[in-house]
C-alpha cells in the first residue's frame, strides 16, 4: 500500500464515520474506494465492516444526551439486531449476490417512504402499537434492518429509521441516536463473523477505523444540530443516491 492509498482510505474513513452517523450510509464510500485501489470484495467487505465500528461507537457517543432513558430499548432492539447482523453475514455465503441487488435496492425505496410519510403515519397509527420501549414489531424491524446491514450495510441507518420512526412514538434525533449503537452493534458482530471465513486486511481496518472515528466525531457535531426536517430531508436524499449507485453499478 502506497503512502497515497492509505490517505485515500483514511479519508473515505472520515467521510463514512460522519455520513453513518448523521444519516448512515457510510458503506457506498469506503467499499467502493476499497474495490478501486484492487481489494477482493469479500476482504473489502470484511475489513470496512471492521473499521466502521469505532466510527459508529464515537457517533453514538456525540449522541449520548439523546441516548438519555433508551436503556431498556436498546437492550430489547440491540438484541434482536445482533442476531440480526450475524444472519445476514452468514447468508452472504449462502445466497447469490443477484438475490440482495434485486432485493436492496426495493428496501431502501420503502424504507425512503416511511421516512418522508413518519409524521402522518405517526398520527394515523397513534391509536397502534407504539410502545415506550418498542413492541415486538420494532424487535422484528431491528432484526431485518440488522440482516441486511450484515449482509452489505449500505443505507442500514435509513432502513432502521424508516421502519422504527413509525413503529415507536419517539423524535427523530433519538431514533437516530438509537441507529448509531444498533448499527454499530451490527458491524461488530458481521466483522467477527467475516474474521472468521474471509481474509481481513488489518492496515485497511486500522486506517478506516482512525478516520470512521474523527468522522463519527464531527458528524455527531453537526446533526446533532440539524432540525428535523432537514435531517429527514438528508436522510431521502443519501438513500436516493444509495438506491441510483446500486442501480447502476
Amino acid at each position: 500500500m502506497t503512502p497515497l492509498e492509505a490517505a485515500v482510505i483514511a479519508v473515505a474513513g472520515v467521510c463514512a464515520g460522519a455520513i453513518n452517523t448523521v444519516v448512515g450510509s457510510g458503506t457506498l464510500i469506503t467499499f467502493p474506494v476499497l474495490l478501486a485501489l484492487g481489494y477482493p470484495p469479500v476482504v473489502a467487505n470484511a475489513s470496512n465492516s471492521i473499521g466502521l465500528v469505532p466510527g459508529g461507537v464515537a457517533g453514538a457517543i456525540g449522541y449520548r444526551y439523546e441516548l438519555t432513558g433508551q436503556r431498556k430499548r436498546l437492550l430489547r432492539l440491540g438484541g434482536a439486531s445482533l442476531l440480526g447482523g450475524i444472519t445476514g453475514a452468514l447468508l452472504l455465503l449462502v445466497l447469490s449476490p443477484d438475490v440482495f441487488e434485486t432485493v436492496v435496492p426495493i428496501l431502501i425505496v420503502i424504507a425512503l417512504i416511511l421516512v418522508v410519510a413518519q409524521p402522518w403515519l405517526s398520527r394515523r397509527l397513534a391509536s397502534m402499537e407504539r410502545h415506550e420501549h418498542g413492541g415486538a414489531s420494532a424487535i422484528a424491524a431491528a432484526y431485518g434492518a440488522g440482516v441486511y446491514g450484515g449482509y452489505f450495510g449500505a443505507a442500514q441507518g435509513v432502513l432502521l429509521v424508516g421502519m422504527l420512526g413509525i413503529l415507536m412514538d419517539e423524535g427523530l434525533q433519538r431514533l437516530n441516536a438509537l441507529k448509531n449503537v444498533l448499527t454499530a452493534g451490527v458491524n461488530l458482530v458481521a466483522g467477527l463473523v467475516f474474521v472468521a471465513i474471509a481474509d481481513v486486511d488489518w492496515l485497511v481496518v486500522l486506517l478506516i477505523a482512525a478516520g470512521s472515528t474523527a468522522g463519527g466525531i464531527l458528524g455527531a457535531k453537526i446533526g446533532r444540530r440539524l432540525p428535523p426536517v432537514v435531517l429527514r430531508g438528508l436522510i431521502v436524499l443519501v438513500g436516493l443516491v444509495a438506491v441510483v449507485l446500486l442501480v447502476t453499478d
